[in-house]
């Protein structure tokens, strides 16, 4: 199951890459706690269970962030686009765990080396290739590359640490 990546002048090639199965919107929204207008990924292809996936989101102009970001000239906010890693990251881990994620989210606890190569529209199909780069324990720690018509728009390497969220010291607000 070899997923090397080729960049060529930006654009990036699959070589060899295996193809699992989907996750749709109905899965994803038993995955993730995450809803519109914060769920950044409207399906995964391409699961590898443990190992990798690629999300999809399809930009519109009816995301909210369009309204501030920026009027008169849209443009996803970079922390979005890692954000849709993030979520795409984080379904990969709770499907991979099966019945042992019942009841855990999935919490960021870092980002490094993010770089964001070019603006994403209103119109533009993300595809969001995930990697785990490995685990330890709780903490999974991937690399993520968006895409937008085999171009990088963006990526990042990040960790996340998966939780049972009723272990967590009580917060009154």
């Amino acid at each position: 199951m070899d997923l090397a990546v080729t960049r060529k002048n930006g654009a990036v090639e699959d070589h060899g890459a295996e193809s699992g199965y989907r996750i749709d919107i109905e899965r994803l929204q038993k995955l993730l706690p995450h809803r519109y207008p914060m769920l950044m990924v409207d399906r995964i292809v391409d699961v590898v269970r443990g190992h990798s996936a690629v999300g999809i989101k399809n930009v519109t102009m009816n995301e909210p962030y369009f309204q501030g970001h920026f009027p008169g000239h849209p443009v996803v906010p970079g922390v979005m686009l890692v954000e849709s890693m993030a979520q795409t990251s984080a379904a990969l881990v709770l499907e991979s765990l099966g019945q042992d994620a019942e009841g855990k989210v999935v919490y960021f606890m870092f980002i490094d080396n993010a770089k964001f190569r070019r603006p994403v529209t209103p119109g533009d199909q993300l595809r969001i290739r995930v990697v785990k780069e490995r685990q330890r324990g709780n903490v999974w720690k991937f690399t993520g590359v968006a895409m937008v018509d085999g171009q990088i728009v963006a990526e990042a390497a990040y960790a996340a640490m998966i939780i049972n969220p009723a272990e967590l010291p009580s917060r009154k607000f």
